[in-house]
């Protein structure tokens, strides 16, 4: 294989490479320059933490994002946009809330998160008896452990019987 060949296979490979990256490329960077907000997720339960990304024109400065659902935070640069965190209070009530973007040119953008608030389980169901409930040896259980080994130990006596008698 000649060293032209190959240095022609890697020309055309990089081209390649650089035509097909080149329309993400222009995406990013136009995705850069529009204006957005997005929360992850977008139904959150109350008490969990939610994603926030933006974008402002640049996205070299921070910028604020205000919620009645987490009140207000900041978003910084990072990777070309615009991120950061906020945590939905416990007690916040079910519902869609408004989020808006404030830039620092003053231009803003809006979505809507929602809160849900699923009740959490904090003990197991009341199903009755429940022979291992309360800490102590259910006299069942303790019973009925001492009934296998009873029966465990009478076929292994018999088994035992069978080879003594069969030895001799």
């Amino acid at each position: 294989m000649s060293h032209r060949f190959v240095a022609r296979t890697l020309f055309v490979a990089a081209t390649a490479a650089a035509m097909i990256g080149t329309p993400a490329l222009s995406a990013a960077a136009a995705r850069g320059t529009e204006v957005f907000v997005e929360v992850t997720p977008s139904t959150v339960q109350a008490g969990d933490q939610v994603h926030i990304q933006a974008s402002c024109d640049g996205n070299d400065r921070q910028a604020r994002v205000r919620s009645d659902a987490f009140g207000q935070v900041s978003v910084r640069p990072d990777n070309g946009l615009l991120t950061g965190t906020a945590t939905v209070p416990d007690r916040k009530p079910p519902n869609t809330y408004d989020v808006v973007l404030n830039c620092p040119n003053n231009v803003t953008a809006n979505t809507t998160v929602t809160v849900v608030n699923m009740s959490k389980a904090t003990r197991g169901p009341a199903t009755g008896a429940g022979g291992t409930a309360g800490g102590g040896v259910s006299p069942f259980v303790l019973t009925g452990g001492l009934g296998v080994v009873a029966v465990g130990a009478g076929v292994a006596l018999i088994v035992r019987g069978r080879r003594a008698g069969s030895g001799g």
